[in-house]
């Protein structure tokens, strides 16, 4: 028995499958286009990695060549707390960077909007005393002021590291101050014509639309808080009770130098909160070092 195949009609054809490969494709083409992305992301991406997984090892792998856990240890956590005061410095960490920062922005923001929206005279040559003070080391000035505190009976606490705060902070201040002279000047001068005084036209006009660059401002110094090793080593260095997580983790590092993996534990305790802050605020964060520094 023969069988015939009946040909399409004319004028029409017979479609095409799609490539299966054509996603594929797609794909290959991405990680083309975005290979120096994804090289830099495994890069950063690898240390952390590298600190978690070691900090799931027991205490005899950890001291091997091994990268992957061959049996998951989560109580290496709750064992670098028993074994450390990490709470205790938790909480003298966090008191110095939330206070320190509020302090920051309390002085910086009526500095930088004075700086940036108000015409008097001395306005230029503060600005350069401002990125003067950005360029002075902070060991310059070290021992005078660590005799000031001396002579005041504070030293031992981090209260010599919080109240300078209220003084402002010169990065901070040229942060804002770049921010604040991209705003136009017609929303603060229909303010001045409804009768605002120069308080409620930083408050209600300008402040409410510098909201980036305030996050932005804050998180630098909440992260410099949170990281600053040199400052709460000069003046709490005798006093244990007021140490931080990175004075903390020094020597917790010291005297577990051989338990790697509860030295990673305690390691990854201290970044996680500042990972967090980073990620619910990076939308803000990025958005305030992008837009300042467009006017001078």
């Amino acid at each position: 028995m023969t069988t015939t195949v009946e040909a399409p009609p004319q004028g029409k054809q017979a479609p095409v499958a799609r490539r299966p490969a054509l996603q594929t494709d797609r794909v290959l083409a991405a990680i083309g286009k975005h290979s120096i992305l994804i090289a830099l992301g495994i890069m950063f991406l690898a240390p952390f990695a590298f600190v978690t997984l070691t900090a799931l090892m027991s205490s005899d792998q950890a001291l091997t060549s091994q990268l992957w856990p061959r049996s998951w240890h989560p109580e290496n956590f709750v064992e670098a707390f028993q074994k450390a005061p990490l709470f205790r410095y938790l909480v003298n960490t966090l008191f110095y960077s939330v206070l320190g920062t509020l302090f920051m922005l309390l002085s910086s923001i009526p500095a930088a909007y004075a700086l940036a929206r108000l015409q008097w005279r001395g306005r230029g040559i503060s600005l350069v005393a401002v990125l003067c003070v950005m360029m002075l080391p902070p060991q310059v000035t070290v021992v005078p002021v660590f005799l000031l505190w001396a002579n005041a009976d504070l030293t031992g606490t981090l209260w010599p590291l919080i109240i300078p705060m209220l003084l402002g902070d010169a990065f901070s201040i040229f942060l804002l101050r770049q921010f604040l002279v991209t705003i136009p000047t017609e929303y603060t001068d229909a303010a001045r014509v409804d009768g605002c005084s120069e308080w409620q036209v930083m408050l209600r006009v300008i402040l409410p639309m510098a909201k980036p660059a305030v996050a932005a401002a804050a998180m630098f110094q909440f992260f410099y808080c949170w990281n600053d090793y040199y400052g709460p080593l000069l003046y709490t260095n005798h006093e244990r009770d007021n140490w931080t997580l990175s004075i903390g983790l020094a020597t917790f590092r010291n005297l577990h130098q051989v338990e790697w993996n509860l030295v990673m534990a305690a390691t990854l305790l201290v970044l996680l909160p500042v990972l967090v802050v980073f990620f619910l605020a990076q939308k803000a964060f990025v958005q305030g070092v992008t837009m300042t520094g467009v006017k001078g």
